[in-house]
């Protein structure tokens, strides 16, 4: 017994010496690096030229994602050629959801940008009795994923067509549920995929009531 401790004990220390002399220190503690530095530049390039041919645009800014944020790129957003509603705002917001969707250009995608927000997203004009400055959506704002809808929140909230002011946007669904407020702060900004898809629901007076879990 005693021999094989003593052949143990000296095996051990071989292997101690050898990984001290190879310039490697043995631990079992996993070590974290870090995440790979990103090569993305996230640089906005320059809005290009409306289109020409008769089409009719106006300057906005979209909300793209980059770099795991949200980052704003200036653009000619074209006129929706078949307008869902008279209203301007909802002609406006339809048009911004329209330049969201769009694949974005080669030299976007170059700089790291892309956009999750689905195709086929509509405006919908809104119900009666809906407290003002609401917009509906073609689907319920609770069931976009986290960073699309962050992307139309701050995309809305950026528009002075769309939002009068900085406030909260107002959003609702295509059914009878009451309109939720969504805030485009720095927190969705930095991290659009943890953002809440659940606002607090806003009566029509102006008040709003605390969100619950469903």
């Amino acid at each position: 017994m005693t021999t094989r401790r003593r052949s143990g004990a000296l095996a051990a220390a071989g292997l101690v010496l050898l990984t001290t002399g190879c310039g490697i220190r043995a631990t079992t503690v996993p070590v974290d690096v870090g995440p790979a530095p990103s090569r993305v530049s996230c640089d906005t390039p320059a809005p290009g030229p409306s289109g020409g041919g008769g089409v009719q645009g106006f300057r906005a800014t979209v909300e793209l994602v980059c770099g795991s944020q949200l980052v704003g790129v200036e653009r000619i957003v074209p006129v929706p050629e078949k307008r869902p509603a008279k209203e301007p705002v909802v002609l406006v917001a339809q048009a911004l959801l329209e330049a969201l969707e769009r694949t974005p250009s080669t030299e976007e995608r170059d700089a790291g940008f892309s956009t999750g927000v689905p195709t086929g997203l509509g405006a919908v004009a809104p119900r009666a009795g809906d407290p003002a400055g609401t917009l509906r959506l073609s689907r319920r704002p609770e069931d976009l994923p986290p960073v699309a809808l962050a992307q139309i929140v701050c995309t809305f909230a950026g528009s002075e067509a769309v939002s009068a002011d900085a406030g909260p946007v107002v959003l609702g669904g295509p059914d009878a549920d009451p309109p939720r407020s969504f805030e485009c702060t720095d927190a969705v900004r930095t991290r659009p995929e943890a953002a809440s898809t659940l606002g607090e629901i806003v009566r029509p007076g102006g008040a709003q009531s605390p969100s619950r879990t469903p």
